[in-house]
């Protein structure tokens, strides 16, 4: 415990550059198979996989997270926990390989079935690394995970890629969806060595099971919420529709996916340990929110602002409808960076209940901003998401800090100087917008714009605001001689 605050800001830092590293290659296969596959490709996956998602929040049953906050945790839970991620995996693939009629009906898309039955095999492998995951994560172990995770995403865009260049076309993407949890999940028994024991009832494993239970069923309404949408446009406006909308979508919330991969699971596993130390765990997570909006304010400042050369560079000219669709869903690149953070502290402390209760709010309101726009198409969609959205940010923190160690004034205090930091930046990006106009490389705009905006975003930061104590006491911890792998 007396190191934590060092493994902790270590651990965010080797996450923050594994996730560096998967933005950038996410980044490059969007580009890539964007001009290798046609819009209807993506959109036919897209049919598939918001279907099947729903059955992948039942994967880890939550069971991850329970392994990670509790106290301590001895060898038997942790292989009954294997032994029912395993049960419920399987039963979830045979759900999935059942329900592929039923998605060729609903969707009038014949070459869905076939799909949908390949897409299932990636629930058993899912379901046999949850633990193993888990464990690692457990001990901060954050070098272990990322290099998994990058080398399991290598292997599938390699094998996306590849099979894009034969001409296998959507089944490419499938092959993707099934490389990435097969590599990652020998590689996570690989590495932590563990073999899981015979299944049993064992003292305290209910309670795990019920918080699980709780963190799944959040899983299932936010998931819902955040990709009715999907379901609404391919079944009204078409696989081409959908497509568009898809890659908008995925480009923009690449960000802060990243964002959240890279410091949420540390700061989950460093505010469980705090959870009985209220002094410290307010500090922490004060700190954490602080960096995680700090981050993600100038990247949304850049999504709505440089939207066409960004689509124009990353997914080429053919996908210049989805510039206004990005557009209007930058503003949930900043919403989801203020309210990502709120779960982490919830869970951390056991308000898993409180957490739950928030999604069954959030998500009928989500989908009534969707069915307004829908009649509209994927603009109108985007729109009514963002718009809901945004709505609910304020209603979402009050809840969230009610009767917690932090105060509203607390959070406000904050973000104070990274919000009048990036107001300055926006217009320094907007003037830089107009001034380059459409004329030279998209590229260049992008560069030249990107570099003016975050220059005067960060000197604001840390010259005006005199933020500079805080960074630069991080990146003193991040230079201190310790194990990075969370074993010193």
């Amino acid at each position: 415990m007396n190191n934590l605050k060092e493994r902790a800001v270590r651990g965010t830092l080797v996450r923050i550059c594994g996730q560096a590293a998967s933005f950038a290659l996410r980044l490059g296969s969007i580009a890539v198979l964007a001009r290798l596959l046609n819009p209807s490709d993506f959109g036919l996956l897209a049919m598939a996989t918001v279907v099947t998602g729903v059955c992948g929040l039942f994967t880890s049953a939550g069971l991850s997270s329970a392994t990670v906050q509790k106290d301590t945790v001895t060898d038997a839970q942790v292989s009954t926990l294997f032994w029912v991620n395993m049960a419920v995996g399987a039963v979830l693939a045979g759900l999935c390989v059942a329900t592929a009629p039923a998605l060729v009906a609903f969707y009038h898309e014949p070459r869905l079935f076939w799909v949908t039955i390949v897409v299932a095999a990636g629930f058993l492998f899912n379901a046999a690394g949850v633990q193993h995951y888990a464990l690692l994560q457990r001990e901060l172990r954050y070098i272990s995970l990322t290099v998994i995770e990058t080398v399991a995403q290598v292997a599938a865009i390699v094998a996306g890629i590849a099979m894009a260049l034969a001409g296998f076309g959507y089944w490419s993407l499938v092959a993707m969806a099934i490389v990435s949890p097969a590599v990652g999940t020998m590689c996570l028994w690989v590495i932590t060595g563990w073999i899981p024991g015979r299944p049993g009832l064992v003292t305290g494993t209910g309670g795990m099971l019920r918080f699980g239970g709780t963190i799944t069923l959040n899983g299932l309404v936010v998931y819902i919420a955040y990709n009715f949408e999907k379901v609404l446009l391919g079944r009204y406006w078409g696989a081409d529709a959908l497509g568009l909308y898809g890659r908008a979508y995925q480009l923009v919330t690449i960000p802060t996916d990243n964002l959240n991969a890279a410091i949420g699971g540390v700061a989950f596993s460093a505010l469980s340990r705090l959870q009985h130390d209220p002094v410290r765990l307010k500090n922490y997570f004060l700190k954490g929110y602080s960096l995680v909006v700090s981050l993600t304010i100038p990247i949304t400042i850049f999504c709505a602002v440089f939207s066409d050369d960004i689509v124009l560079v990353f997914l080429g000219p053919k996908w210049a409808e989805t510039a206004i669709i990005f557009r209007l869903l930058s503003p949930t690149v900043l919403v989801f960076g203020m309210i990502n953070p709120t779960s982490w502290l919830l869970l951390s402390i056991g308000l898993q209940g409180r957490s739950l209760a928030i999604a069954f709010v959030i998500a009928p309101l989500v989908i009534s901003g969707y069915l307004i726009g829908l009649p509209y198409g994927p603009t109108g969609v985007a729109l009514g998401y963002s718009a809901a959205m945004s709505l609910w940010l304020i209603p979402h923190i009050l809840w969230c800090l009610h009767g917690t160690m932090i105060s509203p004034r607390d959070l406000f205090l904050a973000v104070k100087n990274p919000f009048l930091s990036g107001a300055v930046a926006a217009a320094a990006a907007y003037l830089a917008q107009l001034y380059f106009g459409d004329g030279g490389y998209a590229f260049l705009r992008l560069l030249v714009g990107g570099l003016i905006m975050g220059g005067v975003y960060y000197c604001m930061l840390l010259l005006v605001m005199g933020e500079r104590t805080f960074y630069f006491d991080l990146l003193a911890m991040m230079r201190k001689p310790s194990s990075l792998d969370g074993r010193s």
